[in-house]
């Protein structure tokens, strides 16, 4: 992975308590998976900055590497990466994702 686009996706993970990579923006998802994941983290009450991959094609692919991760959207907290729409749904189903958002 190029050191510079490593460099600026890990700066827009520290931006923010939580990150979300996502397609679209929060006020306007663009893919089913990433507006149920803006819906969940709304629904938590979570501040948080959505990063539009549709915007810039290198941060599209580029997060993917960075996380090893195939999909989109992909949500960090606290610098951590939790994961995309299934992990965060079944993690929000259980009152986990509650609790780390929380911590």
């Amino acid at each position: 992975m190029d050191p510079e686009l490593k460099q600026k996706i890990q700066g827009m993970i520290d931006s923010e308590r939580v990150v979300l990579f996502m397609k679209g923006n929060k006020m306007f998802p663009q893919c089913g998976f990433s507006a149920r994941v803006v819906q969940i983290l709304k629904e938590t009450g979570t501040t948080f900055k959505d990063v539009n991959v549709l915007t810039d094609p290198t941060v599209r692919e580029g997060i993917k590497q960075y996380s090893d991760w195939p999909t989109i959207p992909q949500l960090y907290v606290a610098g951590q990466f939790i994961g995309g729409c299934d992990i965060v749904t079944d993690l929000f189903e259980r009152g986990e994702l509650q609790t780390l958002l929380a911590s």
